[in-house]
């Protein structure tokens, strides 16, 4: 994983290595989103600004998981769809495969969008209601004119049996479905096109638990089988774990602490992180960890507490968390974490 300051974007800038390897499929620099809200000034303009996303920095390797924890409004969404350009950044960067995705014309936005795709969170509203499960998975095989006729129609029954559909779906609407089975045509019609990179945005919390483990079976066995990379967004810690290789804790539109699933599980530093972790159901009553409560409710993105922004409900705030914003800063094994109290390891 690597964080960069503002003083490095320059150097960011450069192009990057191809996806393979060790490379950066997807490097975001320095994002950030503001949404205007509130009453319009004497001018028209909108005098509050809603920090949705506030200078994200990360990357997301080749064939791996980068998993993304927050509260609902920490801006998971808002990434998400930032880092496939479905939404303008206020300012920063997102490259793909070493493209600047701003930079690219319409023409080459449009090619570029058939390895870039999304699965959402509610399955119920995700699909048309008025198409059928055939015309659903067609869609984006149409639009990028990838197949035609009897090639079309086997490329669809393919996507539904990799999905673990059959072919009797093909002609029924969505609302004849489990949420589940929804689920799964939303999959199928996002592999479509042939992505190689898929924001999954809390694709489980809607589905009941047995159903939450079917799905990211799934997930799992179509990464290996089709080489896949996921930005896996969820707030659910349990879910993230089995199917992540990296954590990133987001608070209030910042990533607050990245590293290693492993290292996030076993050694949190930020208290937020230990506050999510201790809230976790344990079956063993012995493996019981004293609860974490942060005080209060989360701050309001339309203004941002002074210093860190975690420092209102943080049980260990000192005075230098009211008055410094802390930086994300590395450790050993790409730990990296932004907290006076506890520093990278």
């Amino acid at each position: 994983m690597s964080l960069v300051s503002a003083s490095e974007t320059a150097a960011a800038r450069a192009p990057l290595p191809e996806a393979g390897g060790t490379g950066a499929v997807v490097y975001a620099v320095q994002l950030r989103k503001e949404f205007p809200a509130g009453a319009e000034g004497v001018f028209g303009q909108r005098r509050l600004k809603l920090k949705a996303v506030d200078g994200v920095t990360l990357e997301i390797r080749a064939g791996e998981t980068l998993g993304l924890v927050g509260e609902s409004g920490s801006g998971k969404s808002t990434l998400g769809r930032l880092l496939l350009r479905l939404i303008e950044p206020t300012s920063g960067q997102v490259f793909f495969d070493g493209r600047d995705l701003a930079a690219l014309s319409r023409k080459e936005l449009r090619h570029l969008r058939r390895q870039m795709q999304l699965v959402f969170q509610d399955p119920y509203s995700s699909l048309n209601p008025r198409m059928r499960v055939r015309a659903i998975v067609a869609e984006g095989i149409e639009i990028h004119r990838l197949a035609r006729g009897r090639e079309k129609e086997q490329r669809i029954r393919e996507l539904l049996e990799m999905v673990g559909m059959g072919a009797d779906a093909l002609d029924r609407y969505p609302h004849e479905f489990s949420g589940g089975q929804r689920q799964r045509i939303g999959i199928a019609r996002a592999l479509a096109v042939n992505p190689r990179f898929l924001v999954l945005d809390e694709p489980v919390s809607a589905l009941d638990v047995s159903i939450q483990a079917q799905i990211i079976n799934l997930l799992q066995d179509l990464q290996e089988q089709l080489r896949l990379t996921y930005f896996f967004i969820a707030h659910d810690l349990r879910v993230v774990k089995h199917i992540s290789q990296r954590v990133a804790i987001m608070y209030l539109g910042k990533i607050v602490e990245l590293a290693s699933r492993d290292e996030i599980y076993s050694n949190p530093r930020h208290p937020y992180t230990r506050a999510l972790l201790s809230a976790i159901p344990q079956i063993d009553a012995g493996a019981r960890a004293e609860r974490i409560k942060p005080a209060g409710e989360v701050p309001s993105p339309l203004n941002p507490p002074a210093g860190c922004s975690f420092h209102p409900r943080c049980p260990y705030a000192k005075d230098i968390c009211r008055q410094a914003e802390p930086r994300l800063t590395g450790g050993y094994g790409g730990h990296v974490v932004a907290c006076h109290v506890f520093p990278a390891p």
